[in-house]
């Protein structure tokens, strides 16, 4: 018996402990007006991005042998996104890494398959 109130209350301060934490976090945000104005411009952004995914693009036509033509490449703060299909397995993780080697990426999520190229309906 003595369990079961122990995991109750261990239960009760995990909860307590973590909607303090969230509720902290969410009025720290509120409370600085500066970070926000500081911030860019949604335009400017949305630039950057896109610019930061033609760059990975553009590093990956230039890769030995890696074939862009069904890639597509999306980039949201840093964050790059690979898509698509590649006709050899090897290229997969080579995309990945010629990503990272682009300034301005943070991260990669590499969802590359292997597929073969014109939709394969042979």
């Amino acid at each position: 018996m003595k369990t079961v109130n122990l995991l109750k209350a261990l239960g009760l301060a995990l909860c307590v402990a973590t909607a303090s934490s969230a509720y902290a976090q969410a009025s720290d945000a509120m409370s600085a007006p500066d970070a926000a104005a500081a911030a860019p411009s949604p335009k400017t952004v949305k630039k950057t991005d896109r610019k930061l995914g033609l760059d990975v693009r553009k590093a990956l036509s230039k890769a030995q042998g890696f074939d862009v033509s069904n890639v597509f490449v999306r980039a949201r703060g840093g964050a790059v996104v690979i898509t698509g299909s590649v006709p050899d397995g090897a290229q997969i993780p080579q995309a990945e890494e010629v990503a990272k080697g682009v300034p301005g990426v943070k991260s990669v999520s590499n969802k590359l398959t292997i597929g073969t190229q014109g939709g394969g309906g042979g």
